[in-house]
């Protein structure tokens, strides 16, 4: 199975989210439609970013990295430099 660590992104709320999944087509529609707690306040979500991984456990730490920098700029700058 394949798994991704991916970042998606709401011009309504101007914000960012983080995470990692197994099929991003579902889980983004999953994103739009307010099954996600985070994510309900819009339905706009953008995937920007999807980095690729073959094990859960490598998405996963890719996912808790990403979120360690707790930085807007790191983000913007991984989906510029993809």
């Amino acid at each position: 199975m394949k798994y991704c660590c991916y970042i998606i992104y709401s011009k309504k709320l101007d914000r960012f989210y983080v995470g990692y999944t197994d099929d991003i087509v579902v889980r983004l529609s999953q994103h739009n439609n307010g099954i996600s707690t985070y994510t309900s306040k819009a339905s706009d979500w953008e995937l920007m970013y999807k980095e690729d991984f073959t094990d859960r456990e490598s998405a996963s730490l890719r996912e808790k990295f990403i979120k360690s920098k707790k930085s807007r700029k790191y983000i913007e700058w991984l989906i510029i430099s993809q």
